[in-house]
This record gives structure tokens, C-alpha cells and sequence, in this order.
């Protein structure tokens, strides 16, 4: 729906203290934003600037709208003078430039001109642009929960709108009806791509002029008075009628995109002439001494002043240490919770066994009664007596209600982003998601789950996604294609997210437990072939924890090491109990946690019996299990009688016919060749 907003404000109506301080914080951005560059030119760093000017009104209109304590706002790189409109000092936009570790967005770890300030929720961005979008429609979706007045502001340069995760959040937050503004500030181009090679409208906002519940403004980004009109009339809106806007800013890219770009080479000297002629910074300048606001001479006082300002910020950012080299590994994971009762994962319950796919929605729902904090949303989530594709959180919803337990759209992306915005609500909030119905469809929410993987290190500890991510893994069923595959071979070499993989019901219950009371994101792969599987099922303590990073031994042996988890596990027990009645000793090792990994139960057994073979369903060839060789060879080779073997599926996907399943997945009969094969060499 198109709102038109009734001009507040004009140089004639607001007060001169309010003039005054605009045009400080014009000036001051302004002067930073050309002063960036020399930083590069002297190579002290801003090795990343793009430059706003061109964007003042709509910018210096977001920093004014933005209310601290109430709203969070999601700046892009080139929201110099939002950061600096909303509070952020000269020197701390200085610092983020040149890299320190005094750096309040990230301590020197992300790309210069992501600008934050957490303590104020100004929260730091990913370089992957527009996905903030999300993050954005999450913190509001927790606003609406918590009947919390504010709103979420994600700003963002109109090219990127073109993004999937940019409909996927708009569309969501007309869907809920949530209270966020989304700031398109529109010059023309993405780097070089002019607007017509990224949309068939002149105005990006009219793509979205069919959608329910939301409201579009336009106003002119390089005017600072209709741009202060549009946000307070978008902050009005979000709040009052708790529906999601979209600001359409048309600005205009006075200089290059960046310090790497070069527009000489697609903009004629015509339209760079032109752009220039529209600088909103000497028009508003105009304006004040035109109408009798200020004279020149005031004016060249604040200017004066903004110098000295910038000056100051200068010597003392100089002055500031650089990031130690020491510092790369902090920040990685955040402290896990940490089990007293149950420090190897291991107990002696003997009550009657649970199955693997019970042991999860009991324990879903005990954390749920432990925080009512916790949430959870995904595809087919809760509709009825349906709780997931495999019914995993059936009952959920009938308790805990459509507040806590509901279905998010088929968009993957928007599943997982939703929950990192919700999560930093609130540091006591945690999430689980369903990350897609099979684990094969979590390919589209892979840019979510890098976000999520490096938030915690980029933002130098200020915030964590607390996200439980739960994927039904693997095959045995017959789902063939895009229902059967492993991911655990690519996402453990992403750092930052802990993943685990349990094999029997008491390790599926313990690790959810230790998963919700952590912070930090964990991916849960769960074998879906084992939901029912009698040889899964197991005695669970009522209050059964497993710890990260901690192994289990599950048949102890002398004669060789055997490393597996999920499906193969039992399998592997199957193969070592046929070679006991050979005369063979084989110890099991089940994982349980891929990342972290223990890596000192592994080289302690293989230290014992001098053979070592890696069992996993997924392919041998970039599987997690060359991962594992290459750690036994750096750290306990002097310990083995034989070469590291491996048993896994070929460099195959997973066949639908049963036939071709059976070729390609492990199975007893091929790990117990690959077993003889090593006892025998």
C-alpha cells in the first residue's frame, strides 16, 4: 500500500537548535567520509570506504528516527552518516576505518565501513548484502512477542533488494505483520550495474506494491527535510499499526561505489557532473542561509568546529593498539554449558529403553518447560496433530502454544535468519529450528548459516546466535535424491558452529540438553533412519547430559580402532561383534560431536591397538573422514602398524531405487571387509 506522508518539517518550522545539529552532523559526516580515502593513500588502513555522499538526507533521517533503548537498527557499508546521525562518535568511526582493536563493531575484524555500536543494538552487518533484512524481521518478530515498543530499521542500497533473503523477509514480515522498516536508499547503481539490468521498475519498493500489510513510502533521500518527514511517518506507522514499511530514498552516487571501483569507466563526464550538481550537503547549506537561519559566518564556525572534531578523533584513533596476533582464536564458540552430573556423557540407568525419535521431542519439550524463553519454527512445524515432516515435535504446539511453536514459510534462508535476529532480542532467548524438512534442503539457507558460523568472532564477542539447528540426516529410507545425502563433510570445515551427530537415544536427549543450555549456534544431525530403530533405543536418564567434544567408547578392543557416528554406528558394532567370534578384538569409537572433536579419545585408542579405520555414511572423498586421517597422521603416527583406511559411499549422489541405495550407502557387510582388511595387513 503506497502511504503518503504529509511534510513536517521544513527549514522554516524546525526549531534552530534542531538545524543546528543536523548540519553538525552533516558536516561531521561529510568530513569523514572524504577524509576516509587518505587513510588507504598512507596505508593506515580503510582499505574498504564507500562513499555516501549523495544519501545525506535519507541518512542523517534513519540516525534521527533510530531510538536508542527502543529500536535496532542494521546499517549497510555505506551508512557513514546513519552511524554518525544515531550517536557513533568521530573516533569511533575512525577506529572501524583503520582496523583497531579498540574497534567497537568488531576489534579489527571485519571489513572497514560496517559501522556498530551493540551495547546501542546497532548491530554489526555481513558484507553479504542485504541479508540483514532477515536478522532485522527476526528482532521484530521478538518485538511483537514481547509486546516491546520500537522498532528494527534494516537499511540497504536498492540493487541488493535483488537478493532472495530480500523478498523472503519482506514477504515474512507482511505475512506476521511485524514492526520494520526497511530503508532502500536508491542511487542508480549496483557498483557499475545501473537499475535497469536489476529490475523492470523505475522504483525497486513497486515490486512489492501487491503485498498485504505493507506500507511504502517514497520520499527524495537527498532532501533532508522530506527524509526526516518519511522516517517518522515509517516509525509511526511499525509501531502504531505493528505492520512492516518500506522508505524508497532516491539518492544519487555523487563519487565512485568504492575505493576500489572507478566510475570514469561507465559514467560519462555528464552524468558525474550532473550527480555532483545535486550534492545534498551545499543545498541544505543553501537552505539554512537563504532563510535567515544561520549566516555564513555561523555556519563557517560549526564547520570549524566539526575540523577541530575530526582532528582530535584522528590523534586519539592513532593512538589506539592494533589487534594482537593472539586474539584469532577468541571468540570462536562462546563457553558451552557444562554437565557436573555427567562428565563423560556416559550413566548407568537401566529403565526402559526409549526410542531415538521419543528421546528428542521428550527433551525438546523439558527445556521448553525449563526456559519459556525457548522457540521453535520450520516447515510443517505445527498444524494440527502434525509436528514436522517426521513428527518430531509433535505435541509441542498443543502445549506450549502458537506463540512458542509455529510454521515458518518454505523459505530456508528466512527460517534460519529469523531465528539470528530473534535471538539477539535477548540474551536468554534460544531457538530451534527445523532448518529445512530434509537435510538436503538446506542448501538455500547456507548464507544464513555463515552468518551465523562467524557472528560471535566478527563482532568480537558482543553477540551470539543462540540457535539450536535440527536436520534430519542421511539415508537408508529410499529418498534418493534430496533426501538421503550428508552434510557434515562440508559444514565442518566452516568454523564457528558445533556439530554434533548422536547414534542412540541417550546421546540424542543429552546433547539437545547441552545444546539449549549454551550459547552459541549447534548443528543437530539427526540419523532419520534411527527414529525408530529398535537398535537405537536406550535407558535415558531424566536428566541426561552429553558434553561437546566428548567421545564414547561403545565396544572396547585391542586389535583395532573403529571411528563412526549416526547410521554406521551400528553397523560397526554388528561387524566388530561378527569379528569377536573370529578371535578379533575391535573397539568402536562413536563421536558423538564432530566439532569440537575429541581428538584425545581417538589417538588413545589408536595408541592401543595400532590400526585405525573411519567409518561414515557420507562420501569418502571430501567426507569428514579425511579430516580425521589427516589428525592421525599429524598426531599419532608413530603409533600405527598400517595405512588409516576409510569405508563410506562412493563419489556418487544417493540413488532412489533401493538397488542403487544398497550399491552406494555403507553397509555391515562392507564395513566388516574393511575391517579384515586392516586386522590382516
Amino acid at each position: 500500500m503506497l502511504t503518503k506522508v504529509e511534510k513536517k518539517y521544513s527549514v522554516k518550522s524546525t526549531p534552530k537548535a534542531t538545524l543546528k545539529k543536523w548540519y553538525e552532523l552533516m558536516t561531521l559526516g561529510r568530513m569523514l567520509d572524504e577524509r576516509a580515502p587518505n587513510y588507504l593513500k598512507q596505508a593506515i588502513g580503510w582499505s574498504y570506504h564507500a562513499p555516501y555522499a549523495g544519501h545525506d538526507g535519507i541518512q542523517l533521517a534513519i540516525g534521527q528516527a533510530f531510538t536508542r533503548g527502543e529500536d535496532h537498527l542494521f546499517p549497510y557499508y555505506r551508512d557513514m552518516l546513519t552511524a554518525v546521525s544515531a550517536g557513533l562518535s568521530a573516533e569511533e568511526v575512525i577506529l572501524n576505518g583503520i582496523s583497531k582493536a579498540t574497534d567497537i563493531a568488531s576489534g579489527g575484524r571485519h571489513m572497514s565501513n560496517h559501522f556498530a555500536k551493540p551495547e546501542w543494538n546497532i548491530h554489526n552487518v555481513s558484507s553479504c548484502t542485504g541479508n540483514h533484512t532477515l536478522h532485522a524481521v527476526g528482532v521484530a518478530r521478538a518485538m511483537k512477542r514481547y509486546k516491546h515498543k520500537g522498532v528494527a530499521i534494516s537499511s540497504q542500497g536498492e540493487s541488493s533488494v535483488s537478493e532472495g533473503y530480500c523478498y523472503e523477509a519482506i514477504n515474512g514480515a507482511s505475512c506476521e505483520k511485524l514492526p520494520v522498516i526497511f530503508v532502500f536508499q536508491d542511487n542508480g547503481y549496483g557498483i557499475s550495474v545501473p537499475k535497469r539490468d536489476q529490475t523492470a521498475n523505475e522504483r525497486v519498493a513497486d515490486n512489492f506494491t501487491g503485498f498485504a500489510n505493507l506500507n511504502i513510502i517514497h520520499c527524495d533521500g537527498k532532501d533532508v527535510f522530506d527524509s526526516m518527514s518519511a522516517m517518522e511517518e515509517a516509525r509511526r506507522i511499525a509501531i502504531e499499526k505493528c505492520e512492516p514499511v518500506i522508505v524508497h530514498a532516491m539518492c544519487v552516487r555523487i563519487g565512485n561505489h568504492s575505493n576500489s571501483d572507478k566510475h570514469e569507466w561507465y559514467r560519462d563526464e555528464d552524468e558525474r557532473a550532473e550527480a555532483k550538481a545535486q550534492d545534498p550537503l551545499p543545498r541544505f547549506r543553501k537552505e539554512l542561509i537563504d532563510a535567515k537561519v544561520f549566516t555564513e559566518k555561523e555556519l563557517v564556525g560549526i564547520e570549524e568546529q566539526m575540523k577541530e572534531v575530526v582532528l582530535e578523533a584522528h590523534k586519539a584513533a592513532m593512538k589506539a593498539p592494533n589487534p594482537s596476533p593472539d586474539s584469532i582464536f577468541d571468540h570462536l564458540w562462546p563457553t558451552p554449558y557444562v554437565s557436573t552430573k555427567y562428565p563423560d556423557g556416559t550413566h548407568n540407568e537401566t529403565s526402559e529403553p526409549v526410542k531415538f525419535i521419543d528421546a528428542i521431542n521428550a527433551q525438546l519439550k523439558k527445556e521448553f518447560r525449563h526456559n519459556p524463553n525457548t522457540f521453535i519454527w520450520g516447515q510443517d512445524m505445527a498444524n494440527k496433530e502434525k509436528g514436522g515432516i517426521f513428527n518430531v515435535s509433535k505435541g509441542m504446539q498443543q502445549e506450549f502454544g502458537k506463540e512458542r511453536v509455529f510454521n515458518g514459510p518454505i523459505a530456508e534462508d528466512f527460517i534460519l535468519g529469523t531465528a539470528n535476529g530473534f535471538s539477539r532480542f535477548r540474551k536468554d532467548i534460544r531457538v530451534v529450528v527445523e532448518g529445512a524438512e530434509f537435510a538436503d534442503y538446506f542448501w538455500p539457507a547456507m548464507e544464513q548459516y555463515i552468518e551465523c558460523s562467524h557472528d560471535y568472532w566478527r563482532s568480537n564477542g558482543a553477540f551470539t546466535p543462540n540457535i539450536l539447528i535440527r536436520l534430519a540426516s542421511g539415508g537408508y529410507i529410499g529418498g534418493g535424491l534430496y533426501h538421503s545425502q550428508n552434510l557434515e563433510g562440508s559444514l565442518t570445515a566452516i568454523p564457528g558452529v558445533r556439530i554434533v551427530c548422536p547414534s542412540f537415544a541417550d546421546d540424542a536427549a543429552g546433547l539437545i540438553r547441552t545444546a539449549m543450555r549454551s550459547e552459541g549456534p549447534t548443528l543437530y544431525l539427526e540419523p532419520k533412519a534411527l527414529y525408530n530403530s529398535k537398535q537405537a533405543m536406550t535407558p535415558i536418564p531424566e536428566d541426561f547430559e552429553v558434553p561437546f567434544g566428548k567421545a564414547r567408547v561403545r565396544r572396547s578392543g585391542k586389535d583395532l580402532t573403529v571411528i563412526t557416528y549416526g547410521n554406521t554406528t551400528h553397523m560397526c558394532l554388528e561387524a566388530a561383534e561378527k569379528l569377536a567370534g573370529e578371535g578379533y578384538d575391535v573397539e568402536v569409537i562413536d563421536l558423538r560431536s564432530l566439532i569440537p572433536l575429541d581428538e584425545e579419545a581417538i589417538i588413545n585408542s589408536i595408541k592401543k591397538t595400532n590400526r585405525c579405520l573411519i567409518v561414515h555414511e557420507d562420501k569418502v572423498f571430501g567426507g569428514f573422514g579425511g579430516e580425521l586421517v589427516g589428525i592421525i597422521n599429524d598426531k599419532a603416527f608413530e603409533h600405527l602398524d598400517a595405512p588409516v583406511k576409510r569405508v563410506g559411499s562412493p563419489f556418487t549422489p544417493v540413488g532412489f531405487n533401493r538397488i542403487l541405495e544398497r550399491a552406494i550407502l555403507p553397509d555391515t557387510e562392507r564395513i566388516y571387509n574393511g575391517m579384515v582388511s586392516l586386522l590382516k595387513y
